[in-house]
């Protein structure tokens, strides 16, 4: 039985079978897994594991030298995407009805979802597309980790003041850390690097499965069309930007893409927010629906427009210039 050979042949398949395949029982039967011990560890509680030790390994690949570049490349993703989502969000407030609602979603929902960015879905896709330095690029990227960027694009346009104690620097360097253990143990010995990047590739999809077991097709359903709209316009919105930045500066444009998505955490935002300034209580609950919805289709709808991309480099010939394997393999 060739499971591997037909999870190459679908695009991004060793990441998205797997995810949607743990979607599909999260949704349904919760608690086939969710039984204890090993199991509940591997399947369901697992993926914060396996992402640290997908960091570690990546790290280890990551030659000093390149160390700019990963840099370059994560300041990158998280100002562009931060930049859309508050342009996005001021369109939002400037336009929205007596209800406070644009387009049936509240401003605050939008900022709250596009600004932040699901970091295994991130890794998942880069980890199949992208290279060492794109990887290492995520330690950056946890900037955008819970409500600190939306607190931000709030006050810049006038919403809110500025509210200190929603960023932790802690959680800062604790996403840091596992790639710079990486990085000493594979630049002080060559044969660790060797050792731990092969295990790198490996645990893409048992990390995407633990993430699917975080994903509940109904919170759709609770989030209605807008939140779904939420979500459409974070994965074509905010994912196309990076797509075309990332190739004006001549690096991969997929990893670019990568970016666009609504990260879990950011379904407590609207809360946070609210808790801070009570101006955005009658619509914190709203929000945070709808954010969800926005979590839930962007996890699903995001590894296919990423094939789609892909597939459209590759009818182009340019897979080879960015170093991507063919989606379809022999």
């Amino acid at each position: 039985m060739k499971i591997k050979a037909t999870l190459d042949r679908i695009p991004g398949g060793m990441m998205v079978v797997p995810l949607l395949l743990a979607a599909c029982i999260n949704t349904f039967a919760p608690n086939l897994l969710r039984i204890g011990n090993f199991t509940q560890s591997l399947f369901v509680d697992g993926s914060s594991t396996l992402i640290a030790l997908f960091l570690l390994c990546a790290g280890a690949s990551i030659n000093v030298r390149s160390v700019g570049v990963s840099l370059g490349k994560g300041v990158t993703l998280l100002v562009v995407k931060w930049v859309v989502a508050a342009i996005i969000g001021c369109i939002a407030y400037l336009f929205a009805g007596s209800n406070g609602l644009f387009l049936g979603l509240a401003p605050i929902a939008i900022i709250a979802a596009m600004s932040n960015s699901n970091g295994g879905l991130y890794m998942a896709i880069v980890g199949q597309y992208g290279k060492t330095d794109d990887k290492a690029a995520y330690s950056i990227l946890a900037l955008n980790d819970g409500p600190f960027l939306t607190m931000v694009a709030l006050s810049i346009f006038g919403a809110m003041g500025f509210v200190n104690g929603l960023f932790s620097v802690q959680s800062f360097v604790s996403v840091l850390l596992p790639i710079v253990v990486g990085m000493v143990l594979g630049n002080l010995d060559t044969d660790m690097r060797d050792f731990l990047a092969k295990g790198s590739d490996m645990l893409i999809p048992f990390f995407a499965f633990a993430l699917g077991m975080g994903i509940n097709f109904k919170a759709i359903l609770d989030g209605g069309i807008a939140g779904v709209l939420l979500g459409l316009m974070t994965v074509f919105i905010t994912g196309t930007a990076g797509y075309f930045v990332f190739r004006a500066f001549r690096w991969n444009p997929i990893v670019g893409a990568s970016e666009g998505s609504t990260a879990g955490n950011a379904v407590a935002t609207p809360a946070a927010i609210a808790a801070a300034n009570v101006a955005f209580q009658p619509l914190a609950n709203l929000a945070t629906v709808q954010v969800a919805a926005s979590v839930v289709t962007t996890a699903i709808l995001l590894p296919l427009y990423i094939a789609f991309l892909v597939k459209r480099l590759e009818k182009k010939g340019k897979l080879e210039k960015y170093g991507i394997e063919k989606v379809v393999k022999n």
